[in-house]
């Protein structure tokens, strides 16, 4: 068990617009949650499917104490990469040879999770296996799905979403008494709230109150037809948006004969919002319909200008489409991403695809991302490479469309091949999804193309992806078809990673010498001031093995080579990796506070980078450093805290051979000083702490995560809820603990809840740590006496 999962939230889904209309559907949802383990929220395209499983994700957030996690699957083009998207959205970094259901499983089977799979439709076969999977292995596991068809799963549970409620037609001669009140209508609530959002004074009067429920009446109650004509409200009255529904010709009698009633109401709304636009702002509508998922407004004027639309207008007209509700401006920071919703974006794929300009803002999308990524590559020596973490982090499945673009194109290969090998540092390496990037290497490199550097250097970095995955043979046999491209030999950047490669393999493998004699080889081959981004990795390793080699000149070269490359440049990646091999090898050295002065300022830079897998090398280095000062508790914990960061990234410690025995010792020792009940107990309280928390505690910022809790009258446990405790420690879910107890889930649940209010925890991780602490200390947790 352990805090929210880095990636989830377990605080509340924000909105930029109120919820209104649907209190009655949350309640059901809620209702079938409670005893229901998947529950699929089902409609058409702007039924609101996705709004309220957000809603109903808020409301039962504290029900699932290990967090609740949005993933949006309308992003999602490959079933392939369904399970990925799924692990990176839980925080889950995919390393250690282990395929991303093997890690969700693992890794959720003890955990009280929320899994929210929204627009699941066009990947529904690949989400039914993923849920089914998932439930069966993980007791606390719940899910929420919107799709418009089924799971089609055992114990799947459908909740048709409909539309909002409306008020009935007035009979002629017939006159609504002033008492009756429109706004118990969803539709009618609805309206009038996003009326006021673009009209500040806008109420409902008995002037506008039977134009107002027409309207919603004429578009079936459908939440996002009536969003696009409340924004009208800005331009027109009610009576000539009622008019103007009225004279669209194709509101009644759409086009789409056969789809049914309330997807052609919507269509032709949408239909009617374009119509109502001017020729640029359809033009961009369209052009915008390109990106995937969201985007900013420097690749809009990029990709969407030109050929009739300035690039000066963009900003102008997409404030334009936000006023009509055609886009959604969210803000990131310090920047906004506009997005589209899902069946206006389907609409302007279908106007780009009536012009002659698809497969041209394809390309030039595909351009824009390309130049992009390879930007970010020259400037990863740089002080913008935070920055650039945070924008590709944010770009991902729009570089993920641009690679799908190259694949599927005839001609682009190549092109897709540079896009993978530019973003290794910020995706496959930095962020740990190493699975993710050898699928798309693995497309590529499985196709014939020329034996280009290109084509060497995608093969040198799904080596590298294979080794950090344990796969030592395929790795080689990578770095063999790189090394038999001829190409390279005149490149002395890609021989050198080559010789990186081979490097590395013997480094993993424990054979320092031979990895000191590759990286020396690549390093020789590169001039000064050229190949930044090789020459750093190569150091990176190289000075690992020379530190593990306890050879002091070597080592202190790498240290004073590295600052001196990335101090000036304001760099944070690489320089955090060399103050923590520098600080291994003055560990060896035996300067033990040196070490731990090292190893924490690596923290310091990798916690704004979010380096995970950086983190959790510092975090167990530090560990071995403070148990051999004999501080035994403090290691303990920090082995816990890194414990944590290894289970999100698939454990791959073992993988490192010329590492893992430092960490066995660590562990060996400090049961031996502290005991196994306090070895433990510290232990767990590492693991129960969050990331951040982590981190504070091994930079000295804040005492020790969920301590002992004193035995106050607000904290003591009464003799039942002690009995659930207990059991909690030991890994029961609520459903396990009623069992043992004979009591109902919801009376297990309410103890739960209890105990870690009366604790003041979050989670039930902080519970099993303080239970292991008291028997560790030799007394039973405080208890009050029998339950009342």
């Amino acid at each position: 068990m352990g805090q929210p999962v880095e990636g989830a939230t377990s605080g509340r889904f924000l909105a930029l617009s109120s919820f209104v209309g649907r209190r009655h559907d949350v309640a059901e949802v809620r209702g079938l949650l409670s005893t229901s383990r998947l529950v699929t929220l089902t409609g058409p395209g702007g039924v609101g499917k996705t709004r309220l499983a957000r809603e109903v994700a808020n409301a039962v957030r504290r029900g699932f104490p290990d967090g609740t996690v949005l993933v949006e699957l309308d992003q999602v083009s490959d079933p392939a990469l369904v399970a990925s998207t799924v692990a990176v959205a839980v925080g889950l970094r995919e390393q250690g040879g282990r395929t991303p259901i093997e890690m969700l499983t693992d890794y959720l089977a003890s955990r009280q999770v929320l899994l929210v799979l929204d627009n699941s439709e066009h990947v529904v076969e690949a989400i039914g296996e993923l849920a089914g999977a998932l439930l069966r292995a993980c007791p606390g596991l719940r899910i929420l799905a919107t799709s418009r068809e089924w799971l089609g799963i055992t114990g799947e549970v459908v909740y048709p979403v409909a539309p909002l409620g409306l008020p009935e037609a007035e009979r002629p001669g017939t006159d609504q008494p002033e008492s009756h009140n429109l706004l118990q209508y969803g539709a009618v609530e609805l309206f009038v709230d996003r009326a006021t959002a673009v009209v500040n004074d806008y109420h409902l009067t008995e002037r506008n109150r039977s134009e107002v429920a027409e309207i919603c009446r004429r578009l079936d109650g459908l939440p996002l037809a009536i969003e696009l004509a409340a924004a009208r409200l800005r331009a027109f009255s009610e009576k000539e948006v009622l008019a103007r529904l009225s004279k669209h010709p194709h509101l009644l009698t759409s086009t789409l004969s056969t789809a049914p009633s309330r997807q052609r109401t919507l269509r032709s709304c949408i239909e009617w919002s374009h119509g109502l636009c001017s020729e640029q702002e359809q033009l961009l509508w369209a052009r915008l319909s390109v990106f995937t998922g969201g985007f900013e407004l420097d690749t809009a004027e990029e990709v969407c200008s030109g050929d009739g639309l300035d690039v000066a207008e963009v900003p102008e007209i997409l404030a334009h489409l936000i006023d009509k509700s055609i886009l959604v401006g969210e803000r990131h920071a310090d920047v906004v991403r506009y997005r589209m919703l899902d069946t206006i974006r389907e609409f302007g794929r279908e106007q780009l695809e009536q012009t002659s300009e698809r497969e041209r803002l394809r390309r030039r999308h595909r351009d824009a991302y390309l130049r992009m990524v390879e930007q970010a590559d020259a400037d990863w020596v740089s002080p913008r490479q935070v920055e650039w973490f945070a924008r590709l982090d944010r770009e991902h499945v729009n570089v993920q469309a641009a690679v799908d673009y190259c694949l599927t194109e005839p001609g682009e290969l190549e092109s897709a091949m540079r896009i993978l090998t530019a973003v290794f540092h910020f995706y496959w390496w930095g962020r740990g999804w190493a699975r993710e990037g050898r699928i798309w290497l693995a497309r590529a490199l499985d196709r014939p193309s020329p034996p280009t550097v290109v084509r060497a250097r995608a093969l040198l970095t799904d080596a590298s992806l294979a080794l950090a995955d344990g796969e030592f043979d395929v790795g080689g046999q990578r770095l063999a078809a790189a090394r038999a491209i001829d190409a390279t030999a005149g490149d002395p950047g890609t021989e050198a990673l080559a010789y990186w490669i081979e490097g590395s393999v013997a480094l993993y493998s424990g054979d320092l010498a031979a990895a000191t004699t590759a990286f020396e080889a690549g390093l020789a081959l590169l001039e000064p001031g050229r190949d930044l981004t090789v020459r750093l990795d190569l150091l990176l390793s190289y000075s690992s093995a020379v530190a593990l080699l306890g050879d002091a000149d070597r080592a202190t070269w790498c240290h004073e080579e590295f600052l001196r490359i990335t101090e000036h440049a304001g760099e944070c990646f690489h320089r955090a990796y060399a103050l923590w091999t520098f600080g291994l090898f003055v560990m060896q050295q035996r300067d033990l506070p040196r070490a731990v002065e090292l190893i924490q300022h690596s923290i310091q830079l990798r916690r704004e980078l979010r380096d995970l897998t950086g983190l959790g090398w510092s975090m167990e280095s530090l560990a071995w450093a403070e148990s051999a000062l004999e501080h035994h508790e403090r290691a303990a914990t920090l082995l816990g805290a890194a414990d944590r960061l290894w289970e999100i990234m698939g454990r791959p410690l073992e993988t490192y051979q010329h590492m893992y025995p430092f960490h066995e010792a660590c562990v060996q020792r400090g049961r031996e000083r502290l005991g196994d009940g306090r070895f433990e107990a510290a232990f767990q309280r590492g693991r129960a702490a969050s990331l951040d928390d982590g981190i504070g505690y091994a930079l000295g910022e804040q005492t020790p995560p969920a301590t002992a809790v004193s035995s106050t009258p607000d904290t003591v446990l009464t003799g039942r809820e002690l009995e659930t405790a207990e059991l909690i420690a030991e890994g029961l879910s609520n459903r396990e603990i009623a069992t043992r107890l004979t009591i109902s889930v919801r009376t297990a649940e309410t103890h739960a809840q209890r105990i870690l209010t009366k604790l003041g925890f979050r989670s039930r991780a902080q519970i099993a740590a303080w239970v292991a602490q008291q028997h560790a200390i030799g007394q039973a947790p405080p208890q009050s006496g029998p339950e009342s």
